[in-house]
């Protein structure tokens, strides 16, 4: 399956903490983030990431023209509430993935379970639209 992933600044150490928990269950997926996102997980976890642009310069609406295509089957975004400016906003991925049934999780607790639903096979409906 094809999982989206990026975090804000203040979130990629959790996002490198989350890769490296689930490195077993993520190794087994093909996993795409925004530029300084991928360079995290893989220096954390050591894990294969297809790299867009940084959130910042565009990596951001090149994840959503996946998520636009159909061709991510969950989103994992660890963003900060509080945080304005060039960050990636989450309205516009979350009401993308909203659009296409892409589910999206946006804290630790249901980035948890969303890939503990993709390691129990709970997620192969996706398949089904998206062969």
């Amino acid at each position: 399956m094809n999982v989206g992933l990026i975090a804000h600044n203040e979130k990629k150490n959790l996002m490198e903490d989350f890769c490296v928990a689930y490195k077993k269950i993520l190794e087994k997926h093909q996993l795409y983030a925004t530029g300084t996102t991928a360079r995290h997980i893989d220096e954390a976890a050591n894990l294969k990431v297809h790299r867009f642009l940084p959130g910042a310069l565009g990596g951001d609406k090149q994840l959503m023209e996946m998520i636009c295509r159909n061709s991510l089957d969950m989103v994992l975004f660890f963003y900060n509430p509080v945080t304005g400016g060039k960050e990636p906003g989450i309205d516009e991925i979350s009401k993308c993935c909203d659009r296409y049934n892409i589910p999206i999780a946006t804290n630790i607790a249901t980035a948890e379970s969303l890939i503990l639903g993709l390691a129990n096979g709970d997620l192969e409906w996706r398949e089904q639209i998206c062969p």
